[in-house]
């Protein structure tokens, strides 16, 4: 039986450990980066300023890997938007995941100069950073957030609309620049367009915390879950995994997959009402009761109406192939949850 390109990979990487730099790496996708290339026995440093990260990330992540596994790591509490900080990380390194950002599309519109600040300021330190360094591939977080108010579902990486928010502004200068330096420097760039991922580890607290954990958070505790609009809003949800093969695959690509950006999703369309009754149901065991109900408020600025993704690109060039669809991941989402109810307090 044929290995997948991904399987490919997960056997390849420990036979010849590379130097990984993963920015963000307190943070949710971060973190689980971080736990996987570890227990593929990689080397990874890892960059973050706790702005949205959180050390109790990394210290379960330490508890999930061997002590030697863990020895591997070298953290460098830094900030993207400091030149020096960049280099410092990126010093030795074969491959950057480059994941540090402000997300939320709320917090872009509430204070859109520190968003720029982190995610455009900072992505060119690091571009910047990476290529003086020689770094041999750099792949990072893009967002879906970038197709804006192009109206065709689903969405093909060529036909972007105009944005909606800062945040999706800064999302596709990052592209922009990627593009540019790839041309200006024969510099390998891959970008990920993520939908809506989610997993553990994913924050459920403050007011930019996404839809899944901060529902899973007010349905342990007995609280209202609030839907924007009229819960047919709909979003391609991607659980982590996915994520973690597609940023594998990108950093290790032939050359005729690079300087190129991908969807990163799994090309499935969940309704706001089915994401509810989902997460419900999972948490029936919990104490939850199948009768409750969210309650509903208007639409948010800046939020896309619906959201689904054409991964074939993604397939065809990166091999890539979405392990978990949505039931599966939000099972074991909030079992994680779950597990680790002091987190929601």
């Amino acid at each position: 039986m044929n290995m997948t390109p991904y399987e490919q990979v997960l056997k390849a990487l420990p036979a010849s450990p590379k130097t990984w730099l993963v920015t963000g790496v307190a943070g949710f996708i971060g973190s689980n980066l971080l736990e996987a290339l570890l227990k593929l026995d990689q080397r990874v440093v890892g960059l973050d300023n706790f702005a949205t990260g959180y050390q109790h990330n990394l210290d379960e992540v330490q508890s999930l890997v061997t002590p030697a596994q863990w020895d591997n790591f070298q953290f460098i509490q830094g900030d993207i938007r400091q030149l020096e900080d960049c280099q410092l990380a990126c010093a030795g390194v074969d491959f950057v995941l480059h994941q540090a950002a402000l997300g939320s599309v709320p917090r872009s519109l509430a204070d859109p100069i520190t968003t720029n600040s982190a995610n455009i300021t900072g992505f060119l330190n690091m571009l910047v950073a990476a290529r003086d360094a020689q770094v041999k591939s750099f792949t990072y977080a893009a967002s879906s957030s970038t197709y804006g108010d192009h109206p065709a579902l689903p969405k093909v990486e060529d036909n972007i609309g105009k944005p909606l928010s800062p945040y999706a502004v800064t999302k596709y200068v990052n592209e922009l620049y990627a593009d540019v330096f790839s041309k200006c420097y024969g510099f390998h760039t891959i970008g990920l367009r993520y939908f809506n991922v989610f997993g553990p580890r994913q924050n459920p607290n403050g007011a930019y915390a996404a839809v899944i954990p901060k529902w899973v958070s007010s349905l342990l505790k007995g609280e209202t879950v609030f839907i924007n609009g009229d819960g047919e809003t709909s979003r391609d949800f991607s659980f982590i995994q996915n994520a973690i093969q597609a940023n594998l695959l990108a950093a290790t690509s032939r050359d005729e997959a690079r300087n190129q950006v991908y969807n990163m999703a799994v090309g499935d369309r969940t309704t706001l009402k089915q994401l509810f009754a989902l997460v419900r149901d999972n948490l029936g065991p919990f104490g939850v009761s199948a009768s409750t109900e969210p309650e509903y408020r208007d639409f948010r600025a800046g939020d896309v109406r619906h959201s689904l993704a054409d991964t074939s690109k993604a397939q065809r060039l990166l091999g890539y192939e979405p392990t978990h669809r949505i039931a599966e991941g939000i099972q074991s989402a909030t079992r994680w949850y779950v597990d680790h109810q002091n987190l929601l307090q």
